[in-house]
């Protein structure tokens, strides 16, 4: 049954503007919720599930307003929306009900409290429009004004949509039918969808002109984005929906930063989480990652930076050489380094504090902990002495210092609307109010006093009650005595009551002390933060400054800690790492047991066949040298001895796949679309790493697959490749391809052991010691003393087979490859010495069809053969 009273028809109507959301209505000290709003609120946050009354039955939930932000939270965190609504007139004036309306929806990409976002992570929301040849991406963080657009083009767009999706890791995305759809599936079957709220939105009429007026332009040409109409819908489709979902409130936004694809690598989804970029392989947290070794910032905003920078790596020489110039000048200045860094550590997020401002949830502590900062950052102002890598708008932000410091306290409290956050002395009118509120008493005896004095009535006295408030009380024996200007109040048995104008006055000002302090001390803070608002490019301009200037010293401090070296970057072919490292690994082992290894391509040799047993180091060779050249490309020093690396425009990887039952591709399916992605989305400056294709199904067939791949890399694409494998046979490709060459890991061998000595050294594997890697990972015994009796029949089989087919191995790979296969006959001098049996049997082979045999027809076929050779 609905409940009918004035305030649940309210209730209503203001729900059915926001019935996509959990509304939090605002009722004196409490948000309630009713109906499903309340059912929900009751299951996701543990709380009582009442009723609002005994002859409605609606259900009602209710959290205190002041805790309110954490429930918002972790609504918001399981994906939700939730509507804030909120009384908008003082109940003691309001006539009938208290007027109420929605101030902020909260969705999960645009969460305004801080306190409960990870400080080093920033919180995206992220649209995505698309038409036939490209994809458009906008996404913002208002918490910290960051507002960035681009373009995807050319190649697998789908494939390249999920990388940067995984690069931005938006918390909400937004799109059209179309895009939901896809993303719908793709998300889920890729295992990215946990954390990320998925919806519709609605394109602007006419974007461009929204952004420009929004922006206050002539032209967005200034933001690089004039002639992409794409872009412009999605950026108008996403600002729009932050405006909207933020009631008009002024945002901290000031322009859009388009970023080309060509400006930075590209890393596809597979590869960021193949290389452990950022997450390590399980997705679960940064540990054993890249940036898990790289970062040591001081502050919040220069650890989200590093972040931007791991997963963009630059493709500008010129851009990837000053960012190597300025952490080499930290490298050099060993104790500003030190001192710098110490200072960072007391330098708080300026770039939400600043946000917090712009949408006006700041408070004092805010205030004086961006006092803090300005004043920090002056100091650093002062020690880099006027460096190219620091360069701020210092006479402003002195401006900003000073306000706060003449203004706020210096420990204010949380509240803004409760008083105590301004200074003694800063205003006339609250020191009065202060001091009336504070010494009432003694202002009171002293009007007692002063009137005793002119009346000459020693037993006047001032008195209060709750009815009359202050008044004066005078004997009858004395009321002869009572001046004219006394107005009578109330008489009493004994004695009659006065009232005078200055007590009056006075009165009002002690009883309302309190409630005029807290307005007039929100309306003074208030004006502040308006003042504050105008230097805000300047701050956000000092927050972006800090962050660059914490990544460039902590990569120098990361540099010197780990025994990096500068790379020489080059806009040739070449790749030269010499004594290289895998930044991660060697971070986990035990120092110094880590074996360097180097690797060299170049337009002569740009194609390594890299053979040797599973577990030996393989995996682990290719993917140091893929984080060599992203670090590289970042700007950092790399762990090397020298390094010496060309630009390289995108990585692939195809390391590992398992059967994905979601979208019933098996192993072998997952491993060939991967591989097919790489063969047409890759150019001739691309790296391509490639470990074991082929696995996931017959030996002969992924032989002949690696091999054609292998060709088709090397004649078509001629991207620099490192291709692993435990096929031995593959290293006739080192023979048969002019830029390919063989190496291997060092196996040393005795009578009773190996040991993979991890070293990569020239030349192919004869062996692939599949039953050592068994012993190593913990096979029986009794199954690998088995497992070597069978390899030796086997050997020995296959040792007669050669010496009756030519005396020598068959080559897998001879020149007629690539060739139409055709059948040969034995030659006549060698059927000369082959029994009646073996003849038949030879001929029973070449007539089988094996593609159209069942698994029982073979097993009979077998069978026929073995009899016939018995």
């Amino acid at each position: 049954m609905l409940d009918d009273t004035p305030m649940m028809k309210q209730y209503n109507e203001i729900k059915a503007d926001y019935e996509d959301s959990i509304l939090f209505y605002r009722m004196g000290d409490f948000y309630e919720m009713f109906y499903e709003d309340a059912k929900t609120a009751s299951r996701e946050l543990g709380l009582t599930l009442t009723k609002r009354n005994k002859k409605t039955d609606v259900p009602l939930a209710g959290i205190p307003y002041h805790s309110a932000a954490s429930y918002i939270a972790k609504l918001v965190g399981k994906g939700y929306k939730v509507a804030i609504c909120e009384q908008v007139e003082d109940p003691k004036t309001a006539k009938g009900i208290v007027k109420r309306d929605v101030i902020r929806v909260i969705t999960p990409g645009t969460i305004i409290d801080t306190e409960y976002l990870d400080e080093k992570v920033n919180n995206y929301l992220l649209g995505v429009l698309a038409d036939d040849k490209k994809i458009a991406l906008a996404y913002v963080d208002i918490t910290t004004g960051e507002f960035r657009a681009s373009e995807i083009t050319g190649g697998n767009l789908d494939y390249k949509l999920l990388g940067e999706i995984n690069k931005i890791s938006p918390k909400e995305i937004m799109t059209d039918d179309k895009g939901y759809e896809f993303l719908s599936k793709e998300l889920e079957s890729h295992r990215m969808k946990d954390g990320i709220s998925l919806h519709r939105g609605t394109v602007v009429r006419n974007s461009e002109k929204y952004l420009a007026e929004y922006f206050g332009v002539q032209s967005l040409e200034s933001f690089g984005i004039g002639d992409k109409e794409l872009v412009i819908k999605t950026a108008g489709m996403v600002l729009k929906y932050v405006v909207e979902l933020q009631k008009g409130k002024e945002l901290p936004v000031t322009k859009i930063v388009y970023s080309s694809s060509k400006e930075v690598m590209e890393l596809n989804l597979t590869t960021q989480k193949n290389l452990d970029i950022i997450s390590n392989w399980r997705g679960e947290s940064t540990n054993g990652t890249l940036l898990w070794v790289l970062d040591y910032c001081k502050s919040s905003m220069g650890s989200r930076l590093l972040k931007k920078i791991i997963k963009n790596p630059l493709l500008n020489i010129e851009k990837i050489k000053k960012r190597q110039e300025h952490i080499e000048f930290f490298i050099n200045e060993v104790l500003l380094r030190e001192e710098i860094r110490e200072k960072l550590k007391d330098i708080y997020d300026i770039e939400r504090i600043i946000g917090k401002l712009i949408l006006e949830t700041i408070n004092g502590r805010d205030l004086t902990a961006l006092k803090q900062s300005i004043r920090n950052s002056l100091e650093l102002y002062k020690m880099l002495q006027g460096h190219e890598l620091f360069k701020i708008d210092a006479e402003k932000l002195i401006e900003v210092y000073n306000m706060i410091e003449k203004i706020i306290v210096e420990d204010p409290p949380f509240s803004i609307r409760e008083g105590g956050i301004i200074k003694d002395g800063y205003n006339e009118e609250l020191d009065e109010l202060r001091n009336i509120s504070n010494h009432g008493k003694d202002y009171i005896l002293k009007i007692e006093s002063d009137e005793r004095e002119k009346t000459g009535i020693k037993g006047l006295k001032v008195k209060y009650n709750k009815v009359f408030g202050y008044f004066i009380e005078i004997t009858k024996a004395n009321l002869e005595n009572v001046p004219d200007y006394y107005i009578r109040k109330q008489t009493l048995t004994n004695a009659e009551r006065f009232i005078v104008p200055e007590l009056k006055t006075y009165e009002e000002k002690v009883l309302n002390a309190k409630t005029r302090i807290e307005t007039l001390e929100y309306y003074l803070f208030k004006e502040l933060t308006e003042e504050i608002k105008k230097y805000r490019e300047t701050l956000q301009d000092l927050g972006y400054k800090i962050a660059y200037l914490d990544v460039v010293s902590n990569l120098a401090h990361v540099a010197i800690k780990n025994g990096y070296v500068k790379p020489e970057i080059t806009d040739d072919s070449s790749l030269e790492i010499l004594g290289g490292r895998h930044p991660i690994i060697e971070k986990l082992i035990p120092a110094g047991e880590f074996v360097k290894n180097k690797v060299i391509l170049d337009d002569r040799k740009n194609f390594i066949i890299l053979t040797g047993p599973n577990m030996s180091g393989k995996s682990t060779y290719m993917k140091q040298t893929a984080l060599i050249i992203i670090m590289a490309h970042m700007g950092s020093y790399v762990p090397a001895d020298y390094a010496k690396i060309g630009l390289v425009d995108r990585i692939f990887t195809r390391i590992g796949a398992s059967d994905d039952l979601m979208t019933g591709q098996s192993t072998f399916m997952l491993e060939m679309s991967e591989v097919a992605n790489i063969l047409n989305s890759a150019t001739e400056k691309s790296f391509i790493i490639l470990d074991e294709i082929g696995r996931g199904t017959s030996t002969f067939d992924g032989i002949s697959i690696a091999t054609a791949i292998s060709e088709y890399i090397h004649d078509n694409i001629r991207a620099k490749t490192i291709f692993a494998t435990h096929y031995h046979e593959l290293t006739q490709l080192g023979d048969k391809l002019d830029r390919a060459e063989n190496y291997r890991i060092e196996v040393e061998e005795n009578d009773k052991d190996i040991k993979f000595l991890r070293e990569i050294v020239k030349g192919g594997a004869d062996k692939s010691y599949g039953i050592e890697v068994a012993r190593l990972a913990g096979l029986p015994k009794e199954i690998l003393v088995n497992s070597k009796k069978i390899l030796k029949v086997l050997e020995e089989r296959k040792n007669i087979i050669e010496k009756k087919f030519g005396g020598e191995q068959m080559m897998l790979f001879a020149p007629s490859t690539q060739e139409e296969v055709k059948k040969e006959e034995i030659p006549k001098e060698e059927e000369k010495n082959i029994s009646k049996e073996e003849e038949l049997t030879l001929r029973l082979l070449r007539e089988l069809d094996i593609n159209t045999l069942t698994p029982m027809d073979a097993m009979i076929k077998l069978n026929e053969l073995k009899k016939l050779l018995n």
